[in-house]
């Protein structure tokens, strides 16, 4: 666009991969969404894309504070603008706040526009739209009428998870009068963390113990190992997990000492399972911010013919969260997985059925 207008060309001063300066000490970027990175700098315009997509309370960089970082950067330049565009999708999410609160509202401070793809950009065949419906309704609702998403929501409110959480303990000792349950979810070490849960149960109370996440990039078999040795000093000696790659990690744990059993719940009945416990405070969660963020991070999905789908958002992640619900799940299936009792306790597991890319 710079070049095709011979005035504006001869502003160009250097151009990189993803960044062009002007002779003007203006340059025109594309930027990490990072709202640490943003402050310091003065902003003349920002266009924010696609942020109905942009994670909100589960990410380390919330929609609401890369916002909120943005403005105070713009507030020393006159009539500088901020553009947030996107297809519509859930019911949350700065994008949704803004539609909800301003949305045809004549003496609002941001301007809400909603229009149909056709309407915007009229070459779109509407043969592609129909085609689209046909397939599924509230997807092509959303990316072609610009519809907020009906059939999507937040499974689990941060305050219910909240109400679960002991505030300042990240981690419990082992006891002999207890006995654990271990969750593990072995991913292949490049794009996912590999996790282990351990939780028993007091009385109808489940309480979680211990916590271990080890982010990708990582070894697996370096990981069972590892997870292998925490297993024994819980005496645990045995494990629940998912499919991943056949039998590699079931070989791999039974040379370390620790049987391997495939869970028999899906990621959507784990879920399912986990959400009356958490809401009846039924469970003692640790205080782990990682957790929390994953949690809240869920949403279900209704597809045709009434079937719920329960899974992170867009972009999300949910390692830690699916590993740390088959972990306390297990407890209540106890009998079936025991392990050979030791002098003054048994042990036994549970863990992750989700299949990992």
């Amino acid at each position: 666009m710079l070049t095709e207008v011979p005035m504006l060309a001869t502003m160009v001063r250097q151009e990189n991969a993803e960044s062009i300066e002007l002779l003007n000490r203006v340059e025109i970027s594309v930027s990490t969404c990072n709202f640490k990175t943003i402050r310091g700098r003065t902003v003349i315009a920002a266009l924010c894309d696609e942020l109905c997509f942009w994670p909100s309370d589960d990410s380390a960089n919330p929609d609401t504070e890369v916002l909120d970082a943005l403005r105070p950067a713009m507030s020393t330049i006159p009539n500088a603008m901020l553009l947030c565009a996107s297809s519509p999708y859930a019911h949350r999410g700065a994008m949704y706040d803004a539609y909800r609160r301003f949305y045809g509202e004549p003496d609002a401070p941001a301007l809400v526009w909603k229009a149909a793809t056709r309407r915007m950009n009229s070459t779109v065949p509407q043969r592609v739209i129909d085609e689209a419906m046909e397939r599924d309704p509230a997807s092509a609702a959303a990316e072609f009428m610009a519809e907020f998403r009906s059939d999507c929501e937040a499974l689990i409110s941060r305050e219910a998870v909240e109400a679960c959480i002991q505030s300042g303990v990240y981690e419990r000792q082992p006891e002999r009068r207890h006995r654990y349950c271990l969750g593990v979810d072995i991913s292949g070490g490049v794009h996912d963390a590999s996790t282990l849960c351990i939780a028993h149960r007091e009385g109808e109370t489940v309480i979680v113990d211990k916590i271990v996440a080890r982010p990708a990039p990582h070894s697996p078999e370096v990981v069972i190992e590892e997870f292998a040795t925490i297993a024994k000093a819980w005496r645990c000696t045995r494990a629940i997990g998912d499919k991943y790659a056949g039998n590699f990690v079931a070989d791999t744990f039974r040379r370390f000492g620790l049987n391997y059993e495939v869970s028999d719940r899906s990621r959507s009945e784990l879920y399912r399972d986990f959400l009356p416990l958490l809401n009846s405070r039924g469970v003692d969660l640790l205080d782990n911010d990682r957790l929390v963020l994953e949690l809240i991070g869920l949403e279900r999905r209704t597809f045709r013919g009434g079937a719920d789908k329960i899974d992170h958002g867009p972009g999300g992640h949910d390692d830690v969260a699916n590993d740390c619900s088959d972990g306390i799940l297990a407890t209540g299936r106890a009998p079936k997985h025991c392990c050979r009792p030791s002098t003054r306790g048994r042990t036994c597991a549970g863990a992750d059925r989700r299949h990992l890319s």
